[in-house]
């Protein structure tokens, strides 16, 4: 495994950040770290790209430990942060050059390095515009320039998508499933954005800085089976959370007053339970299992 994360802890004065947390991330694969904000996936970023040391356990990048090995993990992994790092009063250029510069590449080397690196994100046409006249999108894949130009096995990536629209984001994610394919680049990343995390070829779902599940998105989403229905009622929705599992044999859930319902041939049970209980369902709602789902089902609360 080119990335191993073995019952790491960290904690924030008496808070846990980490509370035990293992993974590991095969080579050449896109892991993703799926959870809401506050759960612990920056923390596992920071401590991943060298920045912060984990209270115990161990976490290894291509072989290296990244705490006492740190210097041979720097030059083993990418790094894109979720916040802007690039200097916006510089070309495109002259930020690829101040990067390579800090990890020892100099004149010809670093600009042809410069030059592939460019190439291959679509950037050799911006490369002399200023940083500040770029899109989001535009941006961001500078961004992964900078991190791809010593040549690293492991990209890391901290919320990619932050701050870019829907065209910018399916455009990101063509360099990143791009990157793969072409260059053999493993990429980890975190986020909070479902469709995101779809992209995966697995998840690791954290909350409270616990390891929640892990497994390929579909995997997961397979679990639950069936159809999810969302019930509105009127009245005491415990009530009628009774009234299902009595008369259908179905666990209903109460998620911020709706009733949810997991359920084979959910269109069916619809058309059902509208007429076993007239007047009361005000409206309902029918959807696939989505990771979100997935979420729920194993923490009670959404995915937020």
């Amino acid at each position: 495994m080119i990335v191993s994360v073995e019952n790491v802890i960290f904690l924030y004065g008496e808070r846990p950040a980490l509370a035990g947390v293992s993974f590991e991330v095969r080579e050449n694969e896109i892991f993703g770290v799926l959870g809401p904000n506050g759960g612990g996936k920056s923390t596992l970023f920071k401590i991943l790209a060298t920045m912060l040391p984990p209270r115990s356990g161990s976490a290894r990048i291509a072989g290296f430990d990244v705490d006492r090995q740190s210097s041979e993990v720097r030059r083993r992994i990418g790094v894109v942060f979720q916040s802007q790092s690039l200097d916006r009063k510089l070309t495109v250029a002259e930020n690829l050059r101040a990067q390579g510069q800090l990890f020892g590449l100099r004149g010809h080397k670093l600009t042809c390095r410069g030059n592939e690196v460019l190439e291959r994100l679509g950037l050799a046409t911006r490369r002399d515009d200023l940083v500040d006249s770029l899109s989001g999108g535009l941006r961001r894949r500078v961004e992964i320039a900078k991190g791809l130009l010593h040549e690293p096995s492991v990209l890391l990536m901290d919320e990619p998508s932050t701050g870019l629209d829907p065209g910018a984001r399916r455009e990101l994610w063509a360099y990143i499933e791009e990157l793969r394919r072409s260059q053999g680049v493993t990429v980890l990343l975190t986020t909070h954005i479902l469709d995101e995390a779809d992209r995966c070829d697995r998840i690791l779902l954290v909350h409270n800085g616990k390891v929640v599940t892990e497994g390929a998105p579909s995997e997961l989403k397979a679990r639950i089976g069936g159809d999810v229905v969302v019930l509105e009622v009127a009245g005491d929705p415990a009530v009628v959370r009774e009234e299902i599992l009595r008369r259908f044999g179905a666990s209903a859930t109460l998620v911020n007053g709706s009733l949810r319902v997991e359920i084979g041939n959910g269109h069916r049970f619809i058309a059902e339970v509208v007429e076993a209980f007239p007047g009361v369902v005000q409206s309902v709602a029918l959807h696939k299992p989505t990771l979100e789902d997935v979420f729920l089902d194993e923490t009670g609360v959404r995915l937020e």
